[in-house]
């Protein structure tokens, strides 16, 4: 097997984000949202360290709106990257 392009799987796939009163649950907008520790080291982590999104959570956890509390989009976007890792492990790709 080639190289997982990590994005590219996103795609089609439910939102493993799902925070309440954002979510679309379209999978049409899925896309990979990176979760971004608070290091300060200002890169993009490794596309390992992303959540299937639907367009409205990705948007909520890259707080370009922002409804609900920092601290609980980021405990719901960590688990959501857990999610999408327990996909990918199980689909052997991870």
């Amino acid at each position: 097997m080639g190289k997982i392009d990590y994005r590219k799987e996103a795609k089609g796939r439910e939102c493993m984000v799902r925070l309440p009163g954002i979510c679309n649950f379209n999978p049409e907008t899925t896309v990979l949202a990176h979760y971004r520790m608070d290091d300060g080291g200002g890169q993009k982590p490794n596309d390992k360290r992303g959540a299937w999104a639907c367009s409205a959570c990705h948007d909520e956890c890259d707080r370009r709106t922002r409804k609900l509390g920092n601290e609980f989009v980021r405990l719901a976007h960590a688990e959501g990257v857990f999610r999408t890792q327990d996909v990918l492990i199980s689909e052997g790709k991870l």
